[in-house]
Formats: C-alpha cells, structure tokens, sequence
C-alpha cells in the first residue's frame, strides 16, 4: 500500500472533478401505466432539458421525449406534477411555451391548448369523460397570475380549459376517486404556504363533469394537509400535521381518522406539485415513507390494524415512490449511493436498480459519510445538521492543522438537508475541506414546532443556527476556527448574507442566487411567494422597517470578508439585480469580490457547463482567500479589489 503524501488541507488531488459532476441526472416523478413504469430524467449533458424514460417488464429502457421537447411546468415557477401517462399516452408541460402536450408512445407531440399566457400542472386522467384535471396558472391577469382547476379535453381544444373551481389563491392535487364520481383537492390563500395551513375540499362529479356540493373536509390556516390520496375501495386519504407532525389520516364516516400516530414526518413541503410519499396499492395497505431525525425510512402500514412494519433498504433518503401489489418504485440514495431509480419485490425484499443519476464508481477511500449532529444553539434550543470530515486515502494532512470548514444553508428555507450522496460534498471533502450541512431552525423532517422556529425570525434563526454550527465545531477541534466559510444558494443564499452581514465568524462566503434585499423581493417576485414574507419576517409595508433591517445590501459596511456571487440571468425567484446591488456596493466599499452570470439559466443551475464552471470558481475563490495552491488547473475568475 503506497504511503500517504502529507500535504495541507485544500491542496489535495481529488479524482471527484467538477466534470464528474456535472454528469448527475435529475431523477424524479414515477408514474406506472400498466406494467410500465416512467420517471423523468434531467439532464445536464443536453442544457437541463428534463425527458421521460420508459422502463418495461422486458427490461428495455427508452427515451420517450424527443428533441427538442423539455417536460417542466413553471407553475409556480417550482413546477412538478409535469406529466402524466395512460394507456401508452403522455401529456406533459413543455418548457418553452408551457402549452399541455398529447404524446403517443413512439409518436411526436402534439398541442392540446392553445399558445396562451397559461402554465398547467399536477394532471389526473379522468377516463369516462376523456379528460385532464389539473391546475391551471393564467398569466393573461396583469396584476397577479390566476389559479384554478380546470379540465382539458384529452384531444384539445383551443379554450385552454373549462374552470371547475376557482376563488382561491392557489390550487392543487386534484385527485378523482376510483369510480369517478368525486374529486379532491388542496386549497390554500395568501399569506399562507402549503406547508404552513391548506384545506382539502371534496365536491361530487357529475355525468357531465362538474362539480357540485363543494365542501371542506379538513384543513385551515394553522393547519397543512397534504397529498390526498384514492385507496382502490373509494376511501380518501391524506396527511396533516394537526398534531404537530404529518401524519397519515383516512376520511371516514365524515371524520378524520389517524392511521397511526407518532413522532414522524409521512410528507414534505410542497414547493413543487406531484408529491408521492406513500401510495395505496390494495385497500388494506400503504407503502409509505417517514422522517425522522433527518433519515428516511420505507414501510408498509396496515390500515386495519394500524401496525407500521418497516422494510429493510439500503437507503436512507427517498424522493418518490409508487407501489402496486408485489412491487415498490422508488428514487432513492444513501450515504454512498447516488439518487436511483429502484425497483422492489415486497415478497422477498429484492431489489433493482433501474437508473442511476450516476454511474460514476469512486473508490470508499475518497468518500466522507456525513455524521449526524446535534448542538446547542440560542435560547438554550438544540439544531441540527450533517458533518463531513475530510477523507482522501492519498493524503494526510499537516501536522497539527485543522480542516477549513464550509457551511452549506440549504435553501427553502423550508427545506432539509438529506444523507444522499452527494458529488458536490464529496469535491470539497476529498481535498481537504470539512462541511456542514445545516438544518437549521425552519427546516422539515423536525415536526411542526421546530418548522415554526423560523416564523417572524428569517435571517435570524437560520443564522444563527449556522453560526453556532460553525462554532460548535471548531470549539471540539474538528476545523481551524480562522478558516470557516459559508455557502448557499436562494434563501440559503440569503443565510450566507445575512451571516458575513450580520456576524463576522465566517471569513468567506458564496451566494448563489441569493437575496440580498428582502424588500426588493417581495415587491418584485412571483405569485407562489410574494406574501411567503409576512411569515418569514412580518406583514408588509406595516413591517417595513424589519424588512430594511434585515436586508444585508443596506448594510455593506459590516461585511469584512470577500464574496463571490453566482446568478442566473433568467431568474425570476430572485431577480438578478439582488445580486448585482451587492457586487456593486462591495466593490464600491473595496472588498474581493466576484460575479458569475449566466445567459438563459434560471434558479437553480441546469447547463452542465455552468454547474462546473461555478464549483471551479468557488474553489479557486477560495484558494486565493486562504492562501493555498490548487492541485487542479482552474480558469481563474477575476476577483476586483483583490
């Protein structure tokens, strides 16, 4: 065995390049239609476009969408929910003019609405009156986009559909129970996110296909349901967290009836549409994934009984999930394996990896296993996150000094930080760097009450959450407490302002779209969060003056640190001008600072060139900051004032 080069931390050579990365597919959505089953696949390689795979019993696996086509919703601006298939037909969204498409298998496309101002999600295939029911977004409104459910004619028609309810804000997961005489569906008005109070209503369907007898079954302001669900008998399902965590609740003699109650997370937040966290196969039975303490589990619950029994996988985070009698599909990940689509034989426990979002091997020796951690943090109140030790086999580092550490603010914020295996983790760890992968207070998979930690405290308790992270660990000697930095991308972009803003333990920081003017934002964002504020900090204009505070671009002068900014040009979650409003004050006050911008890329990154063009970046920021020299050859970045 070859002995270890002892070579600083930073300045390890990794085998994990930004190229490798950049190669991970975006696996999501399964749907079955008979004995197939379909996923969607995004895919750098090809600018982000996101098609539809078919896998069937044979074991052929195919691309369903052809070229030029891009199946993504903006509903929402978050999308999911994208498309569906039955009998051997897709109907999916189409990024570019975000008109509902008709596809036979092995056929091309073709419109079914009109070219509108109107966006469509979160389909179901009401077959008697050759139908779609979905959400409806109408752009034609000047002031704000108008949500509905509506119906579309499985062969079109140039209405862009028939409205069956309306009124409220927003809208979704429609669901029609099996024999087609009923729909349900969640409904929820500003200021309110769907993870905060949402209703689920129930209206009888007639012959003709409208609805009649409209009324709430559960739900209200203070309370989330989610993901209602048909079970093949006609009985309804759905989560809530009334009790403090999302549970599983069956409609039942005009009552809500708790499956099985415990400590424990069935659901998400429901950022994007098409949520599928447990499914029905029989009428006895649901196969159901749970949260806790920041894992996933998988399991089957008995409906009668309410006994939950786990199945044993080698996974510890799953995405998605459908089920029929003999067979569980999943997209999954664990510590070591990338997110996959997954097949599973409830009779012997078998399972098959149908696609991996890598296939990439990395030998165990270059790989870090994040360690799950508790510490304190203000209020006397315990946070959470996942650490990551340096780990590279070839290398060991100086004696007596210590990693440099990055901070990861995930984004959401109502989000989490998961064990899946993570490529971009792993490039930093492999050459020496620790991470810290914060979920903080606000963060899901922690129950209502810890979600709540963050209402009326945005920039507050996220912070401070990653700030005594960060102290914890230099405190027990894990990182040198003189090189901590600080990342994150949207609201964790806003953390990471907020951070270097507000306090001065970190010593760099990296924003990818981040907001810098909270302000700004609500005045200038989409629809689905321009009220999300009045919870994140306070009613607005009445709290003005919070928002002024809290908005790091009027505060520039207590930043002391450099700072590098990634943003997309076609962003319009944060509009490029937060971050540029702050690359223009830093550069004015004569701090190292850096802007990397992205013609025809979004929120969040998709073209493969920019993925790896921006980890390179941050790396060779990094190394100009901390004084180190790089193993790899990086197009530097130019870095004004530096």
């Amino acid at each position: 065995m070859a002995s270890r080069q002892r070579k600083p931390y930073g300045t390890w050579k990794s085998p994990i390049t930004s190229a490798l990365i950049t190669g991970v597919l975006g696996l999501n959505e399964i749907n079955l239609d008979g004995t197939d089953i379909y996923w969607s696949e995004s895919r750098p390689n090809e600018g982000g476009r996101t098609i539809i795979v078919r896998y069937n019993p044979a074991g052929k696996t195919e691309d369903i969408t052809p070229a030029p086509f891009n199946v993504r919703s903006r509903v929402h601006e978050y999308g999911g929910g994208s498309y569906i298939v039955s009998d051997d037909t897709l109907y999916f969204s189409n990024f570019a003019d975000q008109r509902l498409y008709r596809q036979k298998v092995g056929s091309t496309p073709e419109p079914i609405t009109p070219s509108a101002p109107l966006r469509f999600a979160d389909y179901i295939v009401d077959r008697a009156r050759r139908r779609l029911i979905c959400v409806r977004e109408d752009h034609s409104n000047e002031d704000e986009a108008i949500n509905t459910l509506v119906s579309v004619p499985l062969d079109g028609d140039n209405t862009g559909g028939t409205v069956l309810t309306s009124g409220n804000d927003f809208y979704s997961s429609p669901r029609l129970s099996p024999d087609g005489t009923h729909l349900a569906w969640l409904t929820w008005n500003h200021p309110n996110m769907p993870w905060d109070g949402t209703e689920l209503w129930l209206a009888h369907v007639g012959s003709n296909g409208s609805l009649s007898d409209a009324h709430r079954v559960a739900g209200n302001i203070d309370e989330s349901i989610c993901q209602p669900e048909w079970s093949p008998d006609g009985q309804l399902y759905f989560v809530s967290d009334r009790t403090g965590w999302w549970n599983l609740y069956r409609w039942q003699a005009e009552r809500a009836e708790a499956l099985c109650p415990m400590e424990a997370e069935f659901s998400e937040p429901q950022w994007q549409f098409g949520l599928s966290t447990y499914s029905i196969p029989t009428a006895n039975e649901i196969i159901c994934k749970y949260t806790r303490g920041g894992i996933d589990y998988l399991a089957r619950l008995d409906t009668t009984s309410g006994v939950l029994t786990p199945i044993e996988i080698p996974y510890t985070s799953i995405r998605t999930l459908r089920a029929t009698v003999s067979q569980v599909f999943l997209v999954a990940a664990s510590p070591v394996e990338p997110w996959s689509v997954v097949r599973l034989l409830l009779a012997n426990g078998a399972s098959e990896v149908l696609q991996r979002a890598s296939n990439i091997e990395i030998e165990p020796g270059y790989l870090s296993q994040p360690a799950s951690i508790e510490f304190p943090t203000e209020h006397g109140l315990t946070a959470y996150g996942l650490f990551y030790a340096p780990r590279n086999k070839d290398f060991v580092a100086l004696e007596n000094e210590r990693p440099p550490l990055i901070v990861k603010s995930h984004g959401g914020p109502t989000d989490a930080a998961s064990s899946a295996f993570k490529l971009a983790i792993q490039f930093w760890t492999s050459r020496g760097f620790a991470v810290l992968d914060v979920n903080y207070g606000g963060s899901t998979g922690y129950g209502r009450v810890y979600r709540q930690r963050l209402k009326g405290q945005f920039g507050i308790v996220d912070v401070e959450d990653c700030v005594n992270g960060a102290r914890y660990l230099a405190a027990q000697g894990l990182v040198d407490g003189e090189r901590m930095g600080i990342t994150g991308g949207s609201a964790g972009g806003y953390t990471t302002l907020c951070a270097l803003t507000f306090h001065d333990i970190f010593k760099v920081g990296a924003s990818y779209f981040g907001i810098s003017d909270v302000e700004l934002l609500i005045r200038d964002t989409h629809k689905f969060e321009s009220r999300y504020g009045d919870w994140l900090i306070g009613p607005y204009p009445e709290d003005q003056a919070t928002y002024y505070a809290r908005s790091p671009i009027h505060f520039v002068e207590q930043i002391s640190c450099p700072m590098i900014f990634f943003q997309g040009l076609e962003d319009h979650v944060v509009p490029p001008n937060q971050a540029e409003e702050m690359v223009a004050a830093l550069q004015a006050k004569g701090l190292p600072v850096a802007y990397i911008a992205y013609e025809g890329e979004g929120h969040g990154f998709r073209r493969a060139e920019n993925i790896q063009r921006s980890l390179e970046a941050e790396l060779y920021f990094y190394s100009q900051v901390f004084g180190f020299s790089l193993a790899d050859d990086v197009e530097p970045v130019k870095i004004e004032n530096m």
